[in-house]
């Protein structure tokens, strides 16, 4: 079984409120966890947010995300304008990622405006799940089960099928 020793954290702004999302979430991070090490870290939403404007906020979450990294951080941010894989083109990506990260890979979800120029600054690639849109509760369940479909492919399971 193709076990590494690299960290993979889902980094998330806000928690996932809706139970069939957070049911799923669950089930696919049990499962990721027989091939690596991974956790999903929630930063607090903020609060009072009707008196800030919408760069205002994104700075206030970018302090907030800047806080929760750690030096030898690789940062992938999930975003729109990232680039786009096929599913096994990701479990390539995976498995170079295994090869060259020390420390922690950190996947980034931001809040509901995007992520400021700051993250941007420190994010080393960009990946975007679809051209379509989707909630932020959702992009999560979706992450983590290809995450884990990731994982199968690497290990040759039945999970996967092309």
């Amino acid at each position: 079984m193709y076990f590494c020793s690299m960290k993979v954290t889902l980094l998330v702004v806000g928690k996932t409120v809706e139970k069939h999302y957070i049911t799923g979430i669950e089930d696919y991070v049990g499962r990721i966890q027989h091939y690596l090490g991974f956790n999903l870290e929630v930063i607090p939403e903020l609060k009072n947010t009707k008196n800030l404007s919408e760069s205002q906020q994104k700075e206030k979450e970018a302090d907030l995300i800047l806080k929760a990294l750690q030096p030898g951080d690789v940062v992938v941010l999930l975003d729109e304008h990232g680039k786009e894989f096929r599913s096994i083109e990701f479990a390539d990506w995976m498995k170079n990622k295994m090869n060259t990260v020390n420390k922690r890979l950190v996947f980034i979800v931001g809040g509901p405006y995007g992520f400021s120029q700051r993250i941007y600054d420190v994010a080393k690639e960009k990946i975007s799940l679809s051209k379509m849109t989707f909630s932020h509760q959702m992009i999560r369940l979706i992450f983590v089960e290809q995450i884990y479909r990731a994982m199968t492919i690497l290990n040759g399971g039945p999970y996967h099928h092309e």
